[in-house]
């Protein structure tokens, strides 16, 4: 009878305990995960795969991605004060930068924090929220900044094309409306998609094999076949990059033909150097993802995505924040006159 007891209190106290200890883990909306027909279980988020290697490839990916992140954050950052506090660099083309290079600070704090803390987790596991919401700002930002170089574009062509006109062109009102289109427009392009997506039941693995939440490994994991959804986003996401590069071509091609008919050279070195950053900026952004979706299917896609999602998301924000600073006189100036160089 005793040992009865014994045995019936330790149950007790083992099931009091599981919930106990149990109890913030199953606040989530349970996703349930059907591997067999037979067995079912909930999870409480995605594993994020990243870069697997042993741990001492882990540490030195973290200091070595520590350095670009701090190294992006401060160099946009030094952008953005050298507009703030010098008042020639208070034009349209100079407040366009400042918002861009803004924009690129939250697009690569989108993915880098997280990916640090993975590369030094075990578990390596983001919760449901935290990988939709990061999805849902990875691609708004990425359409944004589509906008911004199409809206950078078109400045450029009035300056070029319609320089006696351009400041009563570009107003400062015009400017302040299109920074804010760029930005509204970016942030309400995916929102119904990941709305969408975030309404879906997952089965199988909660594996992803990438370092952030993308659409294709987030669809495979669903527990239906979503062709609905994923003819909405082959629709959608190719929109953001298509009309901006089609508004981007037109308006450099206007650009080139203007400068062709300036007579001397020097104006034409003068025209092009102008517009010179911000093509560099474009063709590396472009060319980047261009060679993303061309990549061919072999064993080593999932591999070869990843490099190229990390070269455009991380390695192009510090980047365009070099060539913007060494290509133009007026930043350089402006950003030795703030660090005191």
């Amino acid at each position: 009878m005793e040992r009865w007891f014994n045995i019936n209190l330790g149950l007790h106290l083992s099931i009091q305990s599981h919930l106990i200890f149990a109890g913030p883990f199953t606040a989530h909306r349970p996703v349930k995960i059907s591997n067999t027909p037979s067995n079912s279980s909930t999870i409480t988020g995605f594993i994020l795969l990243g870069f697997p290697c042993p741990k001492e490839g882990q540490i030195l990916l973290f200091v070595l991605f520590s350095i670009v992140y701090l190294l992006t954050l401060m160099s946009n950052g030094s952008i953005i004060c050298a507009v703030l506090w010098d008042q020639k660099l208070h034009t349209p083309m100079y407040i366009l930068l400042a918002n861009f290079s803004f924009l690129e600070i939250c697009y690569v704090t989108s993915t880098v924090p997280n990916m640090l803390v993975t590369f030094l987790s075990d578990s390596k596991v983001i919760s449901f929220s935290g990988c939709f919401l990061q999805f849902y700002f990875f691609f708004s930002l990425g359409s944004t900044e589509c906008f911004f170089l199409a809206v950078m574009a078109f400045d450029r062509y009035l300056a070029i094309c319609q320089p006696l006109h351009y400041l009563t062109l570009m107003t400062g009102r015009l400017c302040t409306n299109l920074v804010v289109s760029c930005w509204v427009l970016g942030f309400l392009w995916f929102l119904i998609p990941i709305v969408i997506i975030s309404q879906m039941s997952f089965c199988r693995s909660r594996v992803i094999d990438h370092f952030l939440c993308d659409t294709g490994p987030l669809l495979a994991l669903t527990c239906k076949k979503a062709s609905g959804v994923e003819l909405v986003f082959s629709t959608l996401s190719p929109l953001p990059l298509i009309v901006p590069f089609l508004c981007i071509m037109a308006s450099y091609a206007l650009v080139l033909q203007a400068v062709l008919n300036v007579p001397l050279a020097r104006g034409r070195r003068k025209a092009f150097s102008t517009c010179g950053s911000h093509l560099a900026v474009v063709s590396l952004f472009y060319c980047s993802v261009l060679a993303m979706s061309g990549s061919p299917t072999t064993q080593h896609k999932s591999g070869m995505q990843k490099i190229m999602t990390l070269f455009y998301s991380v390695l192009t924000p510090l980047l365009n924040s070099v060539i913007y600073s060494l290509r133009n006189k007026d930043m350089k100036k402006a950003l030795q006159k703030f660090l005191g160089i």
